[in-house]
C-alpha cells in the first residue's frame, strides 16, 4: 500500500485509551494503515506519541479589526504549532462577527492559510449588546459552529432563553461567559485574602456561581418550552470555569440530565491568585485566577468528566497593553503554543493524571460539545493528527511564539510533551523547530 507519509514506531494514544506502537501510513487525507506501507516521506517517531489533532473550542484570534494583537495567519500558525488541527474563534472583534458575510470571509481566508482549521463562533446578539438576537440559521449556513457573546456577560435572561430556543432549532450550542456583572463589579483579581492585602478590587467567585445557577434555570425553562420536541443533547456551554462552587452546580445539573457542558483553561489549572502578589498584569485574566482549592477541584472535575474539555481562552494583546499597571492592563493570556506541554507536564508527569483522559479532553470532549464526531486512531479515520514528544524537555520561550503575543506567565517553565508535527487532513502544516528530534528519510 502506498501513501504520502509513513510515521514509523509511533505510540498511539487517543480518547479511547493508550494503544501499542504502530507504523501509521497516511494518504488521501486519511489513515490508510496501522501496519506500514510505502511513502515518499518516512518519519522516525521512535519514543514519540501520535494522537488525534487537538480541538480548541475557545480562542481569540482578533481578526477582523484587531490585527495588531493577532490575525488569522499568526493565530492559526500558533495553533498548529501547539498541536491543534481545529480552533473556534470568538466573535468579539471589530466589527463583531454577527453576520454571515463576516463568517464566510473568515472561513475563506483561513482555508487559504492552510494551517489549523478555523470554525468561527458568531455573536448570540447583534453587536454583542445583549438586546437583539443575531440570525442563527443564516450564521450556521455560513459556517458558524457556536453562538456566544463571550467577552460580555448575558445580563438579560429572557434574551438568553430566546437565543437558546433558536439555537436548539438549528443544532447550535450557545456558550456563555458566566459572571454576574453586579457581583463582579470592577474586580481585577479574585476577591479574597490576597486582594484585601494588596488593596485591589476583587471579583468574587460567587459572581461565577450565581450566574451559572441562573443560566441553569434558564436551561430548565427552555427545556420546558421544548417539551413537545426532542430535547437537544447539548445546548448551553459554560466557558472558562474557574471555581469549585461553579463546578458543583454543573456537576449536579449533569446528573439531572441537563444538556450542559463546560470547559476549563490551562491557567485555571496551573496558577492561583498568589501569582498576583507581584502585581504583574501577565496574570490578569477574566475570570480571575482563583485559590488552590479551586485548582484542585477543577482538576478533579477534569478527571471525572464533569468538565468536558480544555479551552485555551487564548487572548493575545500587545506588549504595551500588558505592560500597563494591573488596574489598566487588559485581561488575557496567550496559550495556544504551550497548553498541551503545560498540562501534560503539570498533570500527567507531576500528578499521574491519566494520559488518555487528558487526550480525550483535548480531542473527543470539544468535538462532542460542538456536535462533531469523535476522531480516533484507526484505519479509514481522518488524518488530522499531532505527533508529540513525551520526553524532550525545553523551557517556554515566548520570543519564539508564532503568536504576535510574545509574553507568557509560564515563561521559563521547563515542559515536556512539545508537539513536533501536525497534520490536517493528511497535510503537514507544522514541523518541529530545529533540533527537536524528529527523523525524516526516504523509504
Amino acid at each position: 500500500m502506498k501513501g504520502d507519509f509513513l510515521i514509523k514506531k509511533a505510540k498511539l494514544v487517543d480518547g479511547r485509551g493508550v494503544h501499542g506502537t504502530a507504523d501509521v501510513l497516511i494518504g488521501e487525507g486519511r489513515i490508510l494503515s496501522l501496519s506500514g506501507g510505502e511513502a515518499p516521506s518516512v518519519l522516525d517517531a521512535s519514543g514519540m506519541i501520535l494522537s488525534p489533532g487537538f480541538f480548541d473550542p475557545h480562542a481569540h484570534l482578533r481578526e477582523p479589526g484587531q490585527e495588531v494583537k493577532e490575525d488569522l495567519q499568526s493565530g492559526l500558525t500558533a495553533a498548529a504549532r501547539g498541536g491543534y488541527t481545529d480552533i473556534v474563534s470568538m466573535p468579539n472583534t471589530t466589527p463583531v462577527v454577527d453576520n454571515p458575510e463576516i463568517v464566510a470571509a473568515l472561513k475563506k481566508k483561513a482555508a487559504q492559510i492552510q494551517q489549523a482549521r478555523l470554525h468561527p463562533a458568531a455573536a448570540l446578539t447583534q453587536g454583542q449588546e445583549g438586546k437583539v438576537l443575531s440570525e442563527a440559521h443564516r450564521l450556521q449556513e455560513a459556517g458558524a459552529v457556536m453562538l456566544t457573546d463571550d467577552g460580555k456577560t448575558n445580563e438579560d435572561a429572557g434574551v438568553l432563553a430566546q437565543g437558546l430556543l433558536y439555537a436548539a432549532s438549528w443544532g447550535l450550542v450557545v456558550a456563555v461567559h458566566a459572571e454576574d456583572a453586579g457581583l463582579r463589579r470592577n474586580g481585577v483579581m479574585n476577591e479574597g485574602a490576597v486582594s484585601y492585602r494588596l488593596g485591589l478590587p476583587g471579583n468574587s467567585g460567587y459572581a461565577e456561581s450565581a450566574r451559572i445557577a441562573r443560566d441553569l434555570e434558564v436551561v430548565r425553562y427552555v427545556l420546558d418550552r421544548l417539551a413537545a420536541k426532542a430535547a437537544p443533547d447539548r445546548l448551553l456551554h459554560i466557558q472558562h470555569l474557574s471555581t469549585r462552587r461553579g463546578l458543583e452546580l454543573i456537576r449536579q445539573a449533569k446528573h439531572q440530565g441537563l444538556p450542559v457542558t463546560t470547559e476549563v483553561g490551562p491557567h485555571h489549572l496551573t496558577l492561583t491568585e498568589e501569582a498576583l502578589n507581584g502585581l504583574n498584569p501577565l496574570y490578569k485574566v477574566a475570570p480571575p485566577l482563583r485559590t488552590q482549592s479551586d485548582v484542585e477541584a477543577l482538576i478533579e472535575g477534569l478527571l471525572d468528566g464533569s468538565i468536558d474539555c480544555i479551552g485555551t481562552d487564548h487572548a493575545p494583546h500587545t506588549q504595551d497593553e500588558k505592560e500597563l499597571d494591573l488596574l489598566r492592563a487588559p485581561f488575557g493570556i496567550p496559550s495556544l503554543e504551550v497548553c498541551w506541554p503545560l498540562l501534560y507536564t503539570e498533570l500527567v508527569e507531576k500528578r499521574g493524571f491519566p494520559l488518555d483522559v487528558l487526550v480525550a479532553r483535548f480531542t473527543d470532549g470539544p468535538r462532542r460539545v460542538l456536535g462533531f464526531p469523535p476522531l480516533h486512531l484507526e484505519e479509514g479515520a481522518e488524518a488530522s493528527l499531532v505527533l508529540w514528544n513525551p520526553s524532550a524537555q525545553r523551557a517556554v520561550e515566548p520570543q519564539t511564539f508564532a503568536s504576535k503575543a510574545r509574553f507568557s506567565p509560564w515563561a521559563g517553565w521547563e515542559l515536556k510533551g512539545w508537539p513536533v508535527c501536525t497534520w490536517v487532513e493528511g497535510q503537514m502544516v507544522c514541523k518541529a523547530m530545529e533540533g527537536e528530534g524528529i527523523g525524516q528519510s526516504a523509504p
